[in-house]
């Protein structure tokens, strides 16, 4: 079962991820560490702009990697939720806001998932305001939630289907 803790991702995005923590932790790294030390080498830090601009691009790359570590030890690889009706990271899932005639479909996963052939909806992070609201309603649910700017909306559950 994956919860809303958990970042449930199919085998390709996780591939994706990996692989981008790989690069960032071994030619990034690599080529960073080249970059202060040159600049280093130039002398006075307090006036050398590419030093401060390389160690601020460093501090980026290493927010990143602790970001995708996260992200990689929290997956549930290709473990697709059940198809019960009842919302969950990796169902595709489509609502229709209260007083909206259209309903609005998306995947609810996470946004390393974008980009993947097999993903041709948006994308919806279960963190995300409508996402934690509906994470483990079922199909038929009307729940409110609070956008972003403190706006209150209501949202029928109308489909929750396994990718």
């Amino acid at each position: 079962m994956t919860s809303t803790h958990d970042t449930w991702l199919t085998q390709d995005a996780f591939e994706k991820v990996k692989a981008e923590l790989d690069r960032l932790m071994t030619t990034e790294r690599s080529e960073i560490a080249k970059r202060i030390e040159a600049a280093r080498a130039e002398g006075d830090l307090s006036e050398n702009g590419g030093y401060h601009a390389a160690k601020e691009e460093q501090g980026k790359i290493e927010a990143r990697i602790r970001q995708l570590q996260d992200l990689l030890h929290r997956a549930k690889v290709g473990e697709a939720p059940a198809d019960d009706g009842t919302v969950a990271p990796g169902m595709v899932v489509t609502v229709r806001f209260v007083g909206d005639d259209e309903p609005e479909t998306f995947l609810l996963g996470s946004r390393e998932m974008a980009g993947m052939d097999t993903v041709e909806h948006e994308i919806y992070s279960p963190k995300s305001p409508l996402g934690s609201a509906i994470a483990g309603r079922a199909v038929g649910d009307t729940v409110t939630f609070e956008t972003p700017t403190g706006r209150s909306m209501d949202v029928e559950i109308v489909a929750a289907t396994p990718l």
